[in-house]
């Protein structure tokens, strides 16, 4: 499902990547008829917004929005283990889980930021695609609604998802985690993210940018 590329670089940290592929990215959007309409031109707006404004400044918006509220963390497991041991182990299973479709994540980031669960999904065909996500849908209809509340054009990416990912497949127990702004070591810790990616053992590494010339949702 390359709609799911292109709602990856979209809740990526903004790096001047969409900018360089908005064509791309707008077309794709047009492409992707099992979105509501309204839904598409709010990530086209989002998209337009992302490529065209100052890229400091949308940086340090993302930040203020992603890294520093742990309500709305992009890693996936903090909303349903938050810091128990569990977590570790449930990072390693879904490493492993990348492995065995021969992918593995070619820069030091954990496995369950939601822009790399996106990007992996990408590369799935359409079924594994929406049984990935529906695995993840109850998290992604949280963070949906808090972006909502929030007026934060983020807001329609999850949506998209949500909308994407049909029936939830395995409800899990949210976490309630606080809308406190993150500091100190946890905040040194985003820091250290890199760029999302995959590498295919097959092939050359799969990387962020313009997206292949090929049409359809």
């Amino acid at each position: 499902m390359r709609i799911l590329k292109v709602l990856s670089l979209l809740l990526s940290y903004p790096d001047g990547t969409i900018a360089a592929a908005l064509p791309e990215i707008e077309a794709e959007i047009a492409a992707c008829t099992p979105l509501p309409e309204p839904l598409r031109r709010s990530l086209a707006r989002l998209a337009h917004e992302l490529a065209t404004d100052d890229l400091i400044t949308v940086q340090e918006r993302y930040v203020a929005l992603f890294d520093q509220t742990r309500s709305l963390s992009l890693h996936l497991f903090e909303h349903v283990l938050g810091e128990s041991r569990d977590r570790g182990q449930a990072l390693v299973d879904l490493r492993h889980f990348y492995e065995r479709h021969e992918m593995q994540i070619a820069v030091s980031e954990l496995p369950d930021y939601l822009p790399l669960a996106l990007e992996f999904a990408s590369l799935l065909d359409g079924n594994e695609a929406l049984e990935l996500l529906g695995g993840m849908r109850g998290i992604l209809a949280s963070l949906a609604e808090r972006l909502a509340r929030r007026r934060s054009p983020y807001a329609a990416v999850l949506q998209a998802a949500v909308a994407l990912a049909g029936p939830e497949r395995a409800p899990v127990p949210l976490a309630s985690p606080s809308e406190e702004p993150v500091s100190g070591p946890a905040l040194d810790r985003v820091w250290e993210e890199e760029p999302v990616s995959f590498r295919d053992a097959r092939s050359p590494a799969v990387r962020r940018g313009p997206l292949p010339p090929v049409k359809g949702c």
